[in-house]
């Protein structure tokens, strides 16, 4: 069995060793050399270890994957990771580079594993402006995918589109998903700007809740209250956020 080497850049731990724990199960033949914690480092670390493959998260501190890859100029093939399908896959489909969704899955890691076998990298020329309409996509602001949140003594990463309701809850947030209740540790008013606005609003000075997850807006004594799908208890609007179910 031929070693290949690779490098592992993101900005997230987490995400670095899922993605290495899903090498070892899907390339065993790959060996992890280096990792790196943001653009600067991934460029510096490449260059020293030179490795076969690099994985490169497109949003990181100091410098974008985008942004390291363009400096490194095609010198290593590269499959981007990124938790925004929404702007990275058609651009990267359109630039026939090798992408991967985070959380990484088995099976699409076999894939990208296929393609390297059957030599299908894509050529300088095929980089270079691939890269370039991701760099205008990724212009647009970028919201939180996945909530890293804590379910007693675990952590767990929670698609956003799993997400009823976060609600302040003394020290923590509370995230409530139909299968279970978890804890963060964000401000609800730190956590509001990073959530995709017509995804998630803003109910009561305590809540935000997800759009879509709203099955019927009821008038009570109270004012308007909010019925979840798969979720029994009201949630309250207040008075503030009122206008918001005018229309409806």
């Amino acid at each position: 069995m031929n070693t290949l080497t690779a490098l592992i850049a993101d900005d997230e731990r987490l995400m670095r060793e899922q993605l290495r724990m899903a090498l070892e199960r899907v390339w065993p033949e790959i060996d992890v050399v280096a990792e790196a914690q943001d653009g600067g480092q991934a460029v510096e670390l490449a260059r020293e270890h030179r490795p076969d493959l690099v994985f490169l998260d497109i949003t990181m501190p100091v410098k974008t994957g985008i942004a390291a890859a363009m400096e490194l100029g095609g010198e290593f093939p590269v499959v981007f990771v990124t938790a925004y399908d929404q702007y990275a896959i058609r651009a990267f489909e359109e630039g026939a580079i090798d992408y991967l969704l985070k959380p990484v899955e088995d099976d699409r890691l076999a894939r990208t594993r296929q393609r390297w076998q059957q030599k299908q990298q894509p050529t300088p020329q095929d980089w270079q402006g691939a890269l370039l309409k991701l760099s205008k996509q990724l212009e647009k602001p970028e919201y939180l995918r996945w909530i890293r949140a804590s379910v007693g003594n675990h952590l767990r990463l929670i698609n956003a589109d799993e997400v009823l309701f976060f609600q302040s809850d003394e020290k923590y947030t509370l995230v409530q998903t139909p299968a279970c209740e978890a804890l963060i540790r964000t401000p609800l008013k730190d956590l509001l700007p990073q959530l995709d606005p017509d995804q998630f609003w803003q109910v009561h000075r305590a809540t935000l809740v997800r759009v879509s997850a709203i099955e019927e807006v009821r008038r009570g004594e109270r004012g308007l209250m909010l019925k979840l799908r798969g979720y029994g208890p009201l949630l309250e609007v207040s008075r503030s956020y009122a206008h918001l179910f005018q229309r409806m």
